[in-house]
């Protein structure tokens, strides 16, 4: 099992910089951060932009991979989009992964003055965002006149560092998603079900999990693929659980264990942040890093 964090970008880069380097000492697989504009409860505070971050992480850093987890079509351009993450993998020498969702009703559904999309035209639009994304990162020229998006002779070259391109980690729970999943990803995301996060239990959690590993297994089938190509990533801090594998070494080890089992191959651990959802001890955290993954091996 992988064993990766996730740094909100809510720190002036003076001392945010600390964390990235930190996470690579650590010994984190992967470094991370949401691409949104402002999220939740830290609406009224710092909120720094993503892809600029992740530019400035890969300066800092020598090793360690980076990414977003995730970027959705709310506020992005395919187009646009992919100059950015040619460059940005560039930068890093090819350790960029695009965790990729469908986005929600959020504040970044509306900042730029549209109404929110229904549950359909997301699905729809996500499923037009990967399939050109995918190609504009493929391919030297790319014209395209979908229902949503648009390109006209657009140039991406040189291309990826990464060959054929960047991976895609697609965040996905529903039939249509995990089919481009299957089809476009490197990587699957999950948070769980959303359903149980208020009353549900951890046991009613890895079920529904295990449930939605299945039904990837059964998209990856549908189109000749083996579902073990597919890293399976577990964003915490959005099950039944919430913080608490934070809490100890011991019950994080319980935690990651168990869903190791469901055939998660990847976890993702948000870096402490004081007074907030994310609150956790420091030096737990770090033991975590640098103990639990020779623990989950035994």
């Amino acid at each position: 099992m992988r064993l990766s964090t996730v740094i909100l970008p809510v720190r002036r880069w003076g001392e945010g910089q600390k964390l990235w380097q930190r996470a690579e000492e650590l010994g984190f697989h992967a470094a991370y951060t949401y691409d949104h504009l402002s999220w939740r409860s830290f609406r009224d505070g710092p909120w720094f932009g993503a892809i600029t971050t992740l530019t400035a992480a890969a300066t800092a850093t020598e090793s360690i991979r980076l990414g977003t987890l995730v970027t959705s079509p709310n506020f992005r351009h395919p187009v646009t989009l992919a100059k950015d993450l040619i460059s940005l993998d560039d930068v890093s020498d090819g350790r960029i992964t695009l965790g990729i969702g469908a986005g929600g009703t959020g504040f970044d559904a509306t900042v730029l003055g549209q109404e929110p999309w229904t549950p359909k035209e997301r699905a729809d639009r996500f499923a037009e965002f990967v399939s050109l994304l995918d190609r504009l990162l493929t391919e030297d020229s790319v014209t395209y006149d979908g229902t949503y998006y648009s390109a006209v002779e657009a140039r991406g070259i040189p291309g990826c560092a990464q060959r054929p391109r960047l991976p895609f980690a697609v965040a996905a729970t529903g039939p249509r998603g995990m089919k481009l999943a299957a089809r476009h990803g490197q990587a699957w995301v999950t948070t769980g079900d959303p359903k149980l996060f208020e009353t549900g239990t951890p046991e009613q959690s890895r079920a529904a999990i295990s449930g939605q590993i299945e039904r990837l297994g059964k998209a990856c089938s549908e189109i000749g693929r083996e579902v073990s190509e597919v890293e399976k990533i577990l964003l915490t801090g959005f099950t039944p659980d919430r913080n608490g594998p934070m809490e100890s070494l011991d019950a994080f080890v319980d935690f990651a264990g168990r869903h190791f089992e469901l055939g998660i191959t990847e976890i993702a651990v948000h870096a402490p942040i004081p007074d907030s959802e994310f609150a956790a001890d420091q030096r737990i955290y770090e033991r975590i890093a640098t103990e639990a993954p020779a623990q989950l091996q035994r």
